[in-house]
């Protein structure tokens, strides 16, 4: 049996329950955080224990926990909504609720489904139920972002369910991973909305949900890999950064979402873990109109760009210099790029040219508060490689469409590079491709669609993670981007946490692995 998760897990030694802030007497604080259900009273022979996680979450809910919304990867992270694919590190399919699949013909995939798993309620988990639940799903207003222009159609057929695509798709095991398609009991599905509250599959059972609060899981007895560690989880939801850094700092929260840079030197160090995200700052040069359709300027600003001072001033050291478009969160990415394929795409790079005083305008926008700092610390660098530049900053929304259509000579965006199948090959169209539909760049290669090409038809594995570094490098070969840094975020952890996943793709977090102490013995 494949383990629950390949991804990598802190070991340490452990506590117990109840998250009530009413002790916590400090601003923003009161009532931030969800009751626990009290002390734990030891552990069970079986590894079992009455402890529950406290755990701090960073959003409350936007369409009542969803599975079909962006909600899905909160039960992802409370291990309570299960798919029929897992990914492992690599990003490779590993099985879920399905044993095995296999790729019937060009278009049609068969998948096995587990045996012996029921639902929250009870119900005994079928092929026809799994049907109906991925039927939900693809027929959904709007679709779920994992199925966006993707035709599919699922049916039952014994003990198996058929996907068939209206195009080949060699992603479609990474496809059905993602919590957007997770399978829920036929109960959920009564009338137009979905309901996951008793409904799962996971190892905790999803009982409450006090509105955008908090919510509460218990362990369930009966699930099919054994029953989980802890007791339960007690979620609370707590926009507020500095709240949820106090939560940490004075032991309210086992586990906290997303520490604020900002607030993490008011926290011990121990506590924090840093999980590098596949989320990368670029600086997108617009080859089509302006200055930088001139290959030589766009050599000269990416020599002149400084990306270890922005790390190091705006990001509090806690970012990581990019090499190339993919980063550390991606593990196949540094060794692709140590390659004599690699090198040789990048050895015909445009030299420096002079700037000669050429002005640019550089757009950015304010919804992630750092980049406002980033653009500044370019300006600066820029300056002093001879452009003359100035700064256009707006909300996003304000903004977006004229990044879209061009309007910038260059614009700085923090964007994710790895979507919901796992796969950077879609972001990689989306932002280089001749028709990608996020091209800010307003870049077409010849040379880099070939390479897009290979790498979306490649199939999964060595070869497609080869055809993605390859795909990579022509990018960069024509510097159309200037990759900065790849983000981290800060992850809360008490010292007595133990199997706290610390997953880059966000869909992991509490695990059946995950322990607690009690806080007693803290």
């Amino acid at each position: 049996m494949p383990p629950r998760s390949s991804v990598p897990v802190h070991r340490p030694a452990r506590r117990a329950t109840g998250l009530g802030l009413a002790a916590v007497s400090l601003l923003l604080l009161t009532g931030c955080f969800a009751e626990g259900s009290g002390a734990a009273s030891g552990e069970g022979s079986d590894g079992s224990s009455d402890a529950r996680v406290e755990l701090a979450m960073l959003q409350p809910p936007r369409s009542g926990l969803s599975p079909l919304s962006d909600d899905a990867f909160k039960l992802s992270r409370w291990s309570t909504a299960e798919t029929l694919v897992r990914l492992d590190e690599a990003g490779d399919a590993r099985p879920m609720l399905a044993t095995e699949w296999e790729q019937v013909d060009d278009t049609t995939w068969s998948f096995t489904i587990r045996d012996g798993v029921t639902f929250h309620d009870g119900t005994e988990l079928t092929a026809e139920n799994v049907a109906a639940s991925l039927e939900r799903a693809v027929t959904a207003e709007p679709a779920p972002r994992i199925l966006d222009g993707v035709e599919m159609t699922v049916a039952a057929e014994g003990d198996t369910v058929r996907v068939t695509t209206a195009e080949t798709d060699p992603l479609v095991p990474q496809r059905l991973s993602s919590p957007q398609l997770s399978i829920l009991a036929p109960a959920a599905y009564e009338g137009t909305a979905v309901d996951p509250v008793g409904h799962g599959t996971g190892p905790f059972e999803l009982t409450a949900v006090d509105g955008t609060s908090g919510a509460t899981l218990e362990r369930y007895e009966d699930h099919w890999d054994g029953a989980a560690a802890a007791a339960g989880i007690d979620v609370s939801f707590v926009p507020d950064g500095t709240a949820r850094a106090a939560a940490l700092r004075t032991g309210e929260a086992d586990v906290v979402e997303a520490v604020p840079v900002g607030q993490a030197a008011q926290v011990e160090e121990d506590l924090l873990e840093e999980v590098p995200m596949p989320r990368t700052n670029t600086l997108y040069l617009n080859t089509e109109d302006g200055p930088f359709t001139d290959p030589a300027l766009r050599a000269a600003a990416r020599e002149a760009l400084d990306p270890q001072s922005v790390v190091d001033g705006v990001y509090e050291g806690r970012a990581d210099v990019a090499a190339g478009l993919l980063g550390p969160a991606i593990p196949y990415a540094a060794e692709g790029r140590d390659t004599d394929a690699y090198r040789e795409l990048l050895a015909d790079r445009a030299e420096a040219g002079d700037p000669a005083g050429q002005k640019i305008t550089i757009g950015t926008f304010t919804d992630r508060a750092e980049l406002p700092e980033v653009a500044v610390q370019l300006q600066q660098q820029l300056e002093q490689a001879g452009f003359e530049v100035e700064l256009d900053v707006r909300e996003y929304q304000y903004i977006e469409a004229d990044a879209l259509e061009g309007t910038f000579d260059a614009f700085i965006l923090s964007r994710a590079t790895v979507l919901d199948s796992g796969d950077p090959v879609a972001y990689m169209v989306s932002d280089f491709g001749c028709e990608g539909s996020f091209n800010i760049s307003q870049f077409c290669s010849e040379a880099v669609d070939a390479a897009l090409d290979k790498a979306e038809k490649a199939a999964p594995g060595e070869e497609r993670r080869t055809a993605i570094m390859e795909a990579e490098a022509a990018v960069l070969a024509e510097d159309a981007a200037i990759p900065m840094l790849h983000e981290r975020v800060i992850q809360g952890e008490q010292d007595d946490v133990e199997g706290a996943a610390r997953d880059p793709r966000e869909r992991e977090l509490i695990t059946a692995e995950t322990t607690v102490a009690e806080r007693g013995n803290r």
